[in-house]
């Protein structure tokens, strides 16, 4: 790992332990405040974390409803009009307690929650409680808020600050993971940190919204109606995870099919084998540097994907497949008829236009289309190998003296950016 990497995610993990050994040595030591209430949260966090079966790779909060109880937890100022006792330390240690033991089961059979969740879910967490629980157990709060309309509304500010928190802390640990060195020995290129951290937060408008408001809610209900409003308050999460996982796992699917399609120029002989999947890659790379959002890097990983799919209606193919050295009106030709494809297999159109305009000038194309053109290029003229320093030199330079009609400026800088930082390349003077 990457020297300024591993200081990133090592000073993550220590502060996230130097917490939770203090916490459980305090919590040991003077013995639990209201344990019913410590009790209650702590079951309801554990069977939080049990609900994680199914959770699919990559998703961002495999847990929301021992997310959401460790939140309401944080945030508890009464339990049943009676006030609470329980400072930051008890809560660290109740949700660090509650997460081990609804992990058991999971690690049990070899899945257990990654350990950059576990740190960000410490950190965020003592976070919360310790912006709410010394105002709350001192009367400062209340001398500020009183128990009117403000209160809700500070709690919701406080949980938006706390969803910030996290979303900046999630980027810059991904941001770590994909430093050069890292990202070399995984053969891609590192994320820059700003497009991660703008993912992160359009990530909180989903799941982690909901999250939020049902740790909110159930902070406020239990100080009304006690210990019996966390059952109550966790089935709309639990409905909304489960019609998350089904919406992913379509997404997923889908994504498989398409990239089974793209195969067969492959399978057919007619490109060289890689060469979609690497497109796919290196213009979704692009994409999220030149801030694309998640429904256009989708719609330009697909076309990325299916941009060649046009070759299969071509008698005689072309040689290893490289499209962009063949004169406008083939390529145009082969666009067109891709496209066509393209629209019959029910992708969105938004699709089926970014590979019909592969071969237009990039000033009549949208900027997917325009990622995709610049990327295939540099496949088709490097034949797919970014080994050695002379090919790679000189493709960039090719498509920056294609810039003036074929390939906008801005996408081949970003290009040779992207390939800078994996450790492919140096970049020359633009």
């Amino acid at each position: 790992m990457n020297p300024a990497a591993g200081v990133t995610v090592r000073g993550v993990y220590v502060a996230a332990a130097l917490l939770t050994g203090g916490a459980l040595a305090l919590t040991l030591w003077q013995g639990l405040e209201q344990p019913a209430n410590a009790l209650a949260f702590g079951a309801f966090i554990a069977v939080g974390e049990l609900a994680r079966w199914g959770a699919l790779p990559g998703e961002r909060e495999p847990a929301p409803l021992g997310a959401a109880g460790a939140l309401a937890y944080a945030l508890l100022g009464e339990c049943a009009g009676q006030p609470t006792t329980h400072g930051v330390l008890q809560v660290v240690c109740v949700v660090v307690a509650a997460a081990l033991a609804g992990a058991v089961p999971h690690v049990a059979r070899g899945s257990g929650p990654a350990l950059d969740h576990v740190a960000r879910r410490v950190l965020t967490v003592s976070f919360a409680a310790a912006c709410f629980q010394p105002l709350y157990n001192s009367g400062e709060l209340e001398r500020w808020v009183g128990h009117g309309a403000y209160y809700p509304l500070f709690l919701v500010v406080l949980l938006l600050l706390t969803a910030l928190c996290d979303a900046v802390l999630a980027a810059a640990m991904l941001h770590a993971r994909t430093l050069p060195h890292s990202a070399k020995r995984m053969g891609g290129a590192p994320i820059p940190y700003t497009p991660l951290l703008r993912e992160e937060l359009r990530a909180l408008l989903g799941i982690g919204s909901a999250v939020c408001a049902t740790g909110a809610v159930m902070a406020l209900s239990v100080a009304v109606a006690g210990l019996w409003a966390l059952p109550v308050f966790c089935v709309p999460l639990l409905l909304t995870q489960l019609s998350y996982r089904r919406y992913a796992a379509v997404r997923t699917t889908y994504r498989q099919t398409i990239a089974s399609l793209a195969r067969s120029t492959e399978i057919a002989g007619y490109t060289r084998p890689g060469h979609a999947r690497r497109v796919a890659a290196l213009s979704t790379a692009v994409g999220r540097e030149l801030g694309l959002s998640g429904s256009e890097l989708t719609v330009l990983e697909y076309a990325a994907l299916m941009h060649d799919i046009g070759q299969l209606s071509l008698v005689d193919p072309v040689p290893d497949g490289a499209t962009a050295l063949l004169p406008v009106a083939e390529q145009r030709r082969i666009a067109l008829l891709g496209g066509a494809v393209v629209r019959q297999t029910g992708v969105p159109a938004a699709v089926a236009v970014v590979v019909e305009l592969q071969a237009d000038p990039y000033r009549e194309q949208p900027l997917p289309a325009r990622i995709v053109r610049a990327v295939n290029a540099y496949d088709d003229l490097t034949g797919g190998s970014g080994r050695t320093a002379g090919g790679v030199l000189g493709a960039l330079e090719q498509l920056r003296l294609g810039t003036g009609r074929d390939y906008q400026p801005e996408v081949v800088e970003s290009l040779a950016r992207v390939l800078a930082r994996g450790g492919l390349a140096p970049v020359l003077p633009g």
